[in-house]
C-alpha cells in the first residue's frame, strides 16, 4: 500500500518529513561536504564534482529521475593581477580580477564615482580614466548592481574599473562583469582598506596602472535536474544554483541556498501535492545566469505554472520573499507566514539578478526566497570569507521546511496570472532600473 493511499496517511507523511527536516543533520552533512571540495567556478572541475554531488543529494532526498544536463559555456580563468602607484608613493594594492575581465594593461587617473550610480559617474567624468566604486549604494534606494555600475562607467568612457568592498577586512570581492562574455575593460575588486587609500589618491588627481592576466576558453557546466510529486501537465519549478566564486567556499552563496533545496525535496517528497515540482540546481549563476537560461529554454513555458529560486535562504535568521510584481506569489507568502507564525518579510520589486530573470523576463510568476541579515549588501558573500564557519545550519532547516510549505500553498493556488510585460517593465523603470540595465545589456528589446 502507498503510504500516502489516505489524506490522514500524506498528512502523517508530510508531518513526519518536516520533523526530520528540524533534527537530523542532513543539511549540515550536506554543506560540508559542498564546501570542502573548494572552488566550485562555472566550467571548472570542482563545478562538476558539486554536481554530482547534488544529483546523489537529490536521489537520497527522494527526487525522482535525476539527471545531469551539460551544456558548453564560455570559462572563465583568473590570473594575476596588480595595481600599482608609482607617483606621489611607489605602493602595490591586492586586487582580484572580476570574472570576465579581459587581460589588459591600462595606466589613468583614478576617479572616484562614489557608489557608482549614474549620476555621480556622469559627475565625476570619468573619460580616458579607471573609476573607483563602492560594492555599495545610497540608504534609501535600491540596491544598485555592480554588472550596473560597470557598464556605465565604461559607457561613459572609463577605460577601467575598480570595484571597492564596503565590508572591513581585507577582502577584495569579486563577481562577474557580463553574463557569459569578455568584457570590454579590465576590472579588478579591492579591499575596504585599500579603496580608501584609492579614493584618497584620486582626491588629488593620481594616475594608477591596472594590470590584469586572464582568459576565456570554451567549456561545459551543467545542471542537475529531477521531479517530486505526480507528473502533471503544469508544473512548478524549484531551483537554486550550486556553483560559486573561484576565491571562496562558497558557503553563504550559494551553498546554504542549494542545501535548503536538498532539504525542501525530501520533505515535498512527502507530501500529496497537487502538480508536479521540477526540482533543480542550475550552474553558472555567478557567471551569467548561464544554466538558468539554459533550463528556461529547454521549458515549455506554457506548463510552468511558477518558479520559486531559492537565492540566499538559509544565510541569516529572517526569510525574505521576492515576488517579482506578483500578487498570486505575495498572497501565498502571506499565508504561510500568518499560518506558521513565523516572519517572511515581502519586496514585490522585481530585479533581474539571480535565477527567476530568464523565466519572469518571459512573463512566468516567480518568488526568490532570501534572508537578511539587517545591512546592505553580500557581507561575506563574493569575498575569501565566504566560508562553512559563517553558517548557522538552523537558519537552513527552518527555511526548507518555510520553501516547502510555500512551494505546496502555491501549487494549490486557483488563480496565478502570467507576468504582464508592460507592467513588469515600469516596474523596473519605477525602482530605476533603466540606465544600469540598458549599461549591462539587460534590458529587454520587446520592452522598448
Amino acid at each position: 500500500m502507498d503510504r500516502r493511499d489516505s489524506p490522514a496517511d500524506a498528512d502523517a507523511a508530510a508531518a513526519a518529513a518536516l520533523g526530520r527536516a528540524w533534527t537530523d543533520d542532513a543539511a549540515w552533512e550536506f554543506l560540508t561536504r559542498l564546501t570542502s571540495i573548494g572552488n566550485r567556478m562555472g566550467g571548472s572541475d570542482g563545478e562538476r564534482r558539486a554536481a554530482e554531488l547534488v544529483a546523489e543529494a537529490f536521489r537520497g532526498s527522494g527526487v525522482e529521475d535525476v539527471r545531469e544536463r551539460p551544456f558548453e559555456m564560455r570559462a572563465w580563468h583568473r590570473g594575476r593581477s596588480t595595481l600599482r602607484l608609482t607617483a606621489p608613493d611607489e605602493r602595490t594594492f591586492d586586487a582580484v580580477a572580476l570574472p570576465y575581465s579581459p587581460s589588459g594593461d591600462v595606466t589613468g587617473e583614478l576617479a572616484d564615482v562614489g557608489h557608482g550610480t549614474p549620476d555621480e559617474i556622469d559627475e565625476a567624468d570619468v573619460d580616458g580614466k579607471i573609476a573607483v566604486a563602492s560594492t555599495t549604494t545610497p540608504s534609501g534606494g535600491r540596491f544598485v548592481h555592480r554588472m550596473e555600475k560597470f557598464g556605465y562607467a565604461v559607457d561613459s568612457g572609463a577605460e577601467a574599473f575598480v570595484f571597492v568592498n564596503h565590508v572591513p577586512g581585507q577582502l577584495p570581492p569579486t563577481g562577474s562583469l557580463t553574463f557569459g562574455e569578455e568584457a570590454v575593460a579590465p576590472a579588478v575588486g579591492v579591499s575596504k582598506e585599500s579603496g580608501a587609500w584609492l579614493t584618497d589618491y584620486a582626491d588629488r588627481g593620481v594616475t594608477a596602472r591596472l594590470t590584469v592576466e586572464a582568459e576565456t576558453t570554451p567549456g561545459e557546466s551543467r545542471n542537475v535536474v529531477g521531479r517530486v510529486g505526480p507528473d502533471t501537465d503544469e508544473e512548478l519549478l524549484l531551483v537554486a544554483h550550486y556553483d560559486a566564486h573561484d576565491i571562496a567556499e562558497g558557503a553563504l552563496d550559494n551553498g546554504c541556498g542549494i542545501a535548503t533545496v536538498v532539504v525542501a525535496a525530501r520533505i515535498l517528497a512527502a507530501m500529496d501535492l497537487p502538480l508536479g515540482v521540477r526540482v533543480a540546481a542550475v550552474g553558472c549563476e555567478e557567471t551569467g545566469l548561464l544554466g538558468s537560461e539554459r533550463l528556461a529554454d529547454e521549458f515549455d513555458d506554457d506548463r510552468l505554472k511558477a518558479v520559486v529560486n531559492v537565492d540566499g535562504a538559509g544565510r541569516f535568521r529572517d526569510l525574505v520573499a521576492m515576488t517579482h510584481t506578483s500578487d498570486a506569489t505575495e498572497r501565498v507568502a502571506r499565508r504561510v507566514s500568518d499560518r506558521t507564525r513565523h516572519p517572511i518579510r515581502i519586496k514585490p520589486e522585481p530585479h533581474p539578478f539571480s535565477d527567476q530573470w530568464p523565466f519572469v523576463r518571459a512573463g512566468v510568476p516567480a518568488l526568490q526566497l532570501h534572508s537578511d541579515s539587517g545591512e546592505r549588501g553580500r557581507g561575506w558573500g563574493h569575498t575569501h570569507a565566504d566560508t562553512r564557519d559563517k553558517v548557522d545550519d538552523r537558519n537552513i532547516r527552518e527555511h526548507a521546511m518555510l520553501t516547502a510549505l510555500l512551494v505546496r500553498e502555491l501549487a494549490g493556488e486557483t488563480e496565478v496570472p502570467r507576468l504582464d510585460a508592460d507592467t513588469l517593465a515600469a516596474a523596473f523603470r519605477a525602482e530605476d532600473f533603466e540606465a544600469g540595465m540598458r549599461a549591462a545589456n539587460l534590458w529587454p528589446d520587446e520592452w522598448a
